[in-house]
């Protein structure tokens, strides 16, 4: 009896997303990370932030758009009670918080998908999200001596484009 070929499949399986982690001592230091960063951007990433309470969220993104091109970074603020903020850089930065959002359905009613394409799409307090979304994921906690630690996870079917001098890197 004749075994049966394999079956073929159209399918190709996703690869696990790849970390990279980095170790800052300061805010400068967090701002050039994240500026490393962006500077690979092509332009139409969706970055997720998340973090404890002042784990430097913000301050990530103020090298994000620092690194595609704005100007002055102290335009950069929290959006929690706007909901977001449009930074004019190289390409808009879209900056997100959701931390007053406490239901699914108004993380959804937002409609943050819709500028998606249109620029850098940032969102602060991403693990409020009940919807997987193919983002970029940056994970900040805080240790000791105002150190952080940033672990840099590209979301299924994005390609992380990390400058060779920010791959595990300490600052």
């Amino acid at each position: 009896m004749r075994k049966a070929p394999p079956r073929r499949t159209n399918k190709k399986s996703l690869p696990a997303p790849r970390a990279r982690t980095i170790t800052t001592r300061s805010a400068a230091q967090t701002i050039a990370a994240a500026k490393d960063l962006a500077s690979g951007f092509k332009g139409d990433e969706v970055v997720f932030l998340i973090g404890e309470l002042g784990a430097g969220k913000t301050v990530f993104t103020k090298g994000l758009a620092a690194g595609l091109g704005l100007k002055n970074i102290h335009r950069v603020c929290s959006p929690t009670f706007t909901i977001m903020n449009v930074y004019p850089a190289r390409v808009p930065v879209y900056h997100f918080d959701l931390y007053r959002l406490g239901r699914a359905a108004e993380v959804r009613e937002l409609g943050f998908e819709d500028f998606v394409g249109e620029g850098i799409v940032v969102v602060e307090w991403a693990e409020r999200m009940a919807d997987a979304y193919p983002a970029i994921e940056v994970r900040i906690e805080v240790g000791p001596d105002e150190r952080r630690t940033i672990t840099i996870r590209n979301g299924r079917n994005r390609k992380l484009q990390l400058k060779n001098r920010a791959k595990e890197k300490n600052y």
